[in-house]
């Protein structure tokens, strides 16, 4: 079964930055192109960012490309999200999840398979 698990959520100012970290549960995360998602209450969910399974290419969303950085720890079976310059608008429940593709093709369009509960994103002052 697979399984996703988020960590490293939590309220930040703006300007400021976070590392989210996803851990997998019963599989490894290189079998997979990995994305992370956004949803805000009241919003669509948003693809942010997306590492691909069989290069390791790395795609980000028009709204936090330069920002954001999607990372792969293999060792450690790990993927991470790294969050600078955080804005208010980045503020949401971010969740890690398996891409249907090898490339990332659809990380954009809500081509998820599987994906964890997720962690809460605040950016305030």
């Amino acid at each position: 079964q697979v399984k996703l698990v988020e960590s490293g959520g939590g309220l930040v100012q703006p300007g400021g930055s976070l590392r989210l970290t996803c851990a997998p549960s019963g599989f490894r995360l290189d079998d997979y192109s990995i994305a992370w998602f956004r949803q805000a209450p009241g919003k669509e969910r948003e693809g942010v960012a997306c590492i691909s399974e069989k290069d390791g290419r790395t795609l980000y969303g028009a709204s936090v490309k330069g920002r954001f950085t999607i990372s792969r720890d293999e060792d450690k079976n790990l993927v991470y999200l790294q969050m600078d310059s955080l804005k208010p608008e980045d503020t949401a429940r971010y969740h890690c999840a398996t891409e249907v593709s090898q490339f990332c093709t659809y990380f954009g369009v809500n081509g998820f398979g599987s994906w964890g509960q997720g962690t809460q994103v605040t950016v305030s002052s």
